[in-house]
């Protein structure tokens, strides 16, 4: 494999640093004794605690204040040379380079650099290149290691920073799972701050208010319509009945053979009555119930003489299954008059009882629901003061009570078993109804006419009350199920939210702007100050503030050391990026 050669070329030396205090100079030159290239000195233990305590808080502190374009600027500038007193003066050609053997873990080597740094090779010190050196490299590339970004610590070696980073990537993709957060009233409002600056958003506030005294009132109707529809709304109607029976003669045998019987028809029908509030009702809002959803059975008992015991009943009767149906037809053969007799059992809902004779004179009323029946009997009861006055759960029939209870004292938790026996099943309608032959009596003529053929059809009309649903209940579950409206209105309320959000996302923006302008160096000292306490809640540094706001702070021993070891671990980190950026791979 052919490989690159890259050349380290010599420039002008930068000028003298300024002298180090006599202890830096000193360890200086104790590390490059013990980097020498003469051999590897045996390896010492790393101990964190080696290193002063302000290099470490002071390391945090320039991660977080860094400047985003600094390796840019500090590679760019003079042609790719570093200016500081420690660094080598580097200058990169085209061609691949050798990487630095790190140290070798065994019996000897030189200690490991201190975190957010990368460990050289023999003879380089952890804070930078020899000044005026000149190296030559074998043709292999570079690589870093395995699951460890460029310029970042070791696994073994990450601070406390490094491991919340580290904690808040894990947690990413448990954040994107969260439910939304809930829109709550509150975020409508506007800040008094946009208000006193937009006068105009005072007509945005009535509005809002307005909109809540609305969705009050129709929460409010709400809840009322929905107690409404618990209870039975029904109104009396009037259903007409009609009765119709046809004839039709029978045919003599002819040449054919065939010969037909005489036969009638019985047909019942009813329609409910249109008043003047259902009439002025659209037809399209009018529901059309058929005859047979008024009742729960019905039986048509015709002439025992003329049909015999086993054919002169005909009965219908309510099943879950049971097809509705606009009418009831009953054909038999016949040219005579029948009597019938035609049973109706209306299907009350809710059901009605018929009260017993004695109970109905007292409360007034023949057939009603339970608890109507109940509610009569209390009123009748307060009425008359028949509640003792010292145990109260007792009540003391009068006389009427007692015939009909028969007892003198009763609690209130015993009146609905002793009315079980007193109420019974609705009495039936019955209509009488004379099935009409072909034969018809005229008295005018005293004479017989013949009515014959399908056309000779007598009808019978019976009106009777029957309760229906209100028709307004209708319209109450349509305004409940209703969600078009209220889809719409979400919709209108997420695009207010995030209008809302805008508004406070712009006023932030503007007053960051504002104080910048107002006092530009005042607002970086603040903005500085709020970072750096940010800093040390989320790396859990614990330091003395009244030594750190004072600039004799800055000027110790150690922060030399500190700003070389951090310019060093910069400068290892963008050789990295640029190797990678080359495709400069080992061989």
């Amino acid at each position: 494999m052919q490989h690159h050669q890259m050349t380290m070329q010599q420039q002008p030396p930068p000028p003298p640093p300024p002298p180090l205090p006599p202890p830096l100079q000193q360890q200086q030159q104790q590390q490059q004794q013990r980097y020498a290239p003469q051999g590897p000195p045996p390896m010492r233990s790393f101990s964190p605690s080696g290193y002063p305590p302000q290099f470490i808080q002071a390391s945090y502190r320039q991660e977080r204040f860094r400047q985003p374009n600094f390796h840019k600027n500090s590679m760019e500038k003079d042609g790719g040379v570093i200016n500081h007193p420690k660094l080598a003066v580097l200058q990169i050609e085209k061609g691949p380079r050798a990487p630095y053997p790190g140290p070798q873990m065994g019996s000897g080597g030189p200690p490991p650099p201190p975190m957010g740094m990368r460990a050289g090779g023999p003879g380089v010190p952890p804070h930078g290149y020899p000044a005026n050196s000149k190296t030559r490299e074998s043709g292999t590339s570079s690589m870093p290691r395995t699951g460890i970004s460029p310029g970042m610590p070791p696994p073994g070696m990450q601070g406390p920073l490094d491991r919340k980073r580290a904690a808040n990537e894990a947690r990413a993709p448990q954040q994107i799972s969260k439910p939304k957060k809930k829109k709550k009233i509150a975020d409508k409002i506007l800040p008094q701050k946009v208000r006193d600056l937009v006068p105009e958003s005072q007509a945005y506030m009535d509005l809002l208010a307005f909109e809540r005294k609305l969705d009050a009132t129709i929460m409010r109707k709400r809840l009322d319509i929905q107690e409404a529809l618990k209870r039975p709304m029904k109104q009396k109607r009037k259903l007409r009945i009609f009765i119709s029976n046809t004839f039709t003669p029978g045919k003599p045998e002819g040449e054919d053979g065939e010969e037909s019987v005489s036969s009638w028809e019985l047909r019942v029908e009813g329609r409910l009555l249109d008043d003047a509030a259902s009439s002025k009702l659209s037809d399209a809002n009018k529901v059309k119930r058929k005859f047979s959803s008024f009742f729960k059975s019905l039986v048509i008992e015709l002439d025992k003489d003329l049909y015999g015991p086993d054919n002169h009943l005909v009965e219908w009767h309510r099943t879950p299954n049971t097809q509705e149906t606009d009418g009831f037809q009953v054909k038999r053969p016949g040219d005579n008059n029948v009597k019938c007799t035609v049973l109706l059992m209306l299907d009350y809902q809710p059901m009605q009882f018929k009260l017993d004779q004695r109970l109905a004179r007292l409360l007034g009323m023949h057939t009603q629901t339970r608890p109507v029946i109940i509610n009569a009997l209390w009123q009748y009861i307060k009425t008359h003061k028949l509640q003792d006055p010292h145990e109260r759960e007792y009540i003391n029939c009068d006389r009427y009570l007692e015939q009909i209870f028969e007892c003198k004292r009763m609690k209130f938790a015993e009146i609905p078993s002793k009315l079980h026996p007193l109420l019974m099943a609705p009495d039936p309608i019955v209509i009488n109804h004379i099935i009409v032959g072909p034969s018809v009596y005229n008295r005018d003529r005293k004479s017989v006419d013949r009515m014959d053929g399908p056309d000779a059809k007598k009808t019978a009309c019976y009106d009777i009350d029957v309760e229906v649903d209100d028709t307004l209940k209708q319209q109450m579950n349509s305004f409940l199920l209703s969600t078009q409206s209220q889809q719409e209105i979400a919709t209108l309320d997420n695009k207010i939210h995030e209008t809302v959000e805008t508004i406070n996302q712009l006023k932030i923006n503007r007053e960051f702007f504002l104080s910048f302008a107002k006092d530009p160096l005042e607002f970086i000292n603040n903005w500085l100050i709020s970072q750096t306490r940010d800093l040390k809640t989320m790396t859990d540094i614990v330091g003395n503030p009244e030594e750190e706001r004072r600039a004799d702070y800055y000027y110790q021993p150690w922060v030399q050391e500190a700003v070389c070891r951090y310019f060093y671990g910069k400068v290892q980190q963008r050789r990295l990026e640029l190797e990678q950026a080359l495709g400069i791979r080992n061989a």
